[in-house]
């Protein structure tokens, strides 16, 4: 299964054939496109951070391991259809994380940050939270890589073509993830935006499972988003003209 990675000669074609990289230029978009709800996730995710240095220190360490489990996938990417069991997890983990923003979570203002409680798993694991979202990225990688290592096996059948083309595509996802985490740290509203958008990942990702196998299609997952994010800017709007008001009285 692992053989074509390890032939130089395979990849010096791929690498000098302009017709390969036409190919790995397609699997590149059609990984910007089925990775779109996870730059989401991904983001939202490293808002627990206390600093944006932590955050893209986290997606940065989440990049190596995506890495990683692309070059394992690819290898058993014929038996991902029997994996349908991540993706219920991943939909159940991600809908954890939409109840937990809203409902679970209590916030209390009042608390400086550097007197932020310890969670569980800091308490009793000693695993730190940097450490806890470096994880959490690298197990929503591991449940979205099944649908673009399946999609992109379907395109070329050449593993070094289709782990190429996925290395590029992750790149290029966390250079997203970085530009919506500059966008929620200037827009707060953004956050819950994200974890509204959670949930219908969530959903579309527990339908996609073979037993029920409804594909809600990315583009409309892409109009959500952007419809989410006009609806957001003009909440953001309305407060900004509300607060001078406030300040007045």
């Amino acid at each position: 299964m692992y053989g074509p990675f390890f032939d130089l000669h395979n990849w010096a074609t791929v690498i000098e054939s302009g017709e390969d990289w036409l190919i790995i230029l397609s699997l590149v978009v059609m990984e910007c496109m089925l990775s779109v709800d996870n730059a989401v996730v991904l983001a939202a995710q490293t808002q627990s951070l206390p600093n944006k240095v932590e955050q893209e220190k986290s997606l940065f360490y989440g990049l190596f391991g995506a890495y990683i489990f692309r070059f394992l996938v690819i290898g058993i990417g014929v038996y991902l259809i029997d994996f349908w069991w991540i993706k219920v997890l991943g939909a159940g983990y991600l809908f954890y994380l939409f109840l937990n923003h809203f409902f679970f979570s209590k916030k209390q203002p009042t608390e400086a940050p550097t007197e932020r409680k310890e969670n569980t798993l800091e308490k009793h694991l000693h695993i730190s939270r940097f450490w806890q979202v470096v994880i959490s990225i690298e197990l929503m990688d591991i449940v979205f890589s099944i649908d673009s290592v399946l999609a992109s096996l379907a395109v070329s059948s050449n593993p070094v073509i289709v782990l190429i083309g996925g290395m590029i595509g992750i790149l290029a996802m966390r250079g997203i993830a970085e530009m919506i985490m500059g966008l929620m740290s200037k827009i707060p509203e953004l956050n819950g935006m994200a974890y509204f958008l959670i949930l219908f990942i969530s959903v579309k990702l527990f339908l996609s499972i073979p037993a029920i196998d409804i594909e809600i299609p990315n583009l409309v997952f892409v109009g959500v988003l952007i419809g989410a994010i006009i609806v957001t800017l003009i909440i953001h709007q309305i407060n900004n003209n509300r607060a001078p008001r406030s300040r007045k009285k």
